[in-house]
């Protein structure tokens, strides 16, 4: 005849037994709970997560990005704006060799030949053997009335008087 392995049972002390009957009850007992009060309960909300402030601080962005000034409208600019964001950046500081701001040595033949010329000269640029180019516009996107503005302002500030 064969032997039969007897039955193991994880439960070896009347202590364990006692454990494993009161889980067996409570713990399905606690679970149709939680059902019926899933179930019965109705959900709610504040009542003021639904008002405009409230939704706009929740949706607002994380982050923005400002890459800046938004630009004026082309021939806008002031002669001022023009000359501090666009002459000075060579002019100031005399780059290349462009005649500083207030240097009338260096201004006074430019000065001699006119307005109309010292205009023309800045719309189109000028090409100087041994030195560089200035860019016509100064390399930016001004219209003709704003360069014109620009030298008239230049030529009317007590640094070029």
């Amino acid at each position: 005849m064969a032997e039969h392995a007897e039955h193991s049972s994880f439960i070896k002390t009347p202590q364990q037994l006692i454990v494993v009957v009161l889980l067996a009850f409570l713990v399905p007992i606690f679970g149709v709970v939680m059902l019926v009060q899933l179930v019965t309960s109705r959900p709610h909300a504040d009542p003021s997560a639904l008002k405009p402030e409230a939704v706009a601080t929740r949706v607002q962005p994380v982050g923005t990005i400002e890459v800046g000034a938004p630009a004026a409208a082309p021939g806008a600019r002031t002669g001022e704006e023009v000359v501090k964001t666009v002459c000075g950046a060579c002019h100031v500081a005399g780059v290349a060799g462009a005649p500083k701001i207030g240097d009338k040595a260096a201004w006074a033949p430019r000065i001699k030949e006119g307005l109309a010329r010292l205009t023309a000269e800045a719309i189109k640029g000028i090409t100087v053997k041994a030195r560089c180019d200035a860019a016509a516009r100064g390399g930016t996107d001004l219209s003709d009335v704003e360069v014109a503005r620009a030298v008239v302002t230049w030529r009317t500030s007590p640094a070029a008087a």
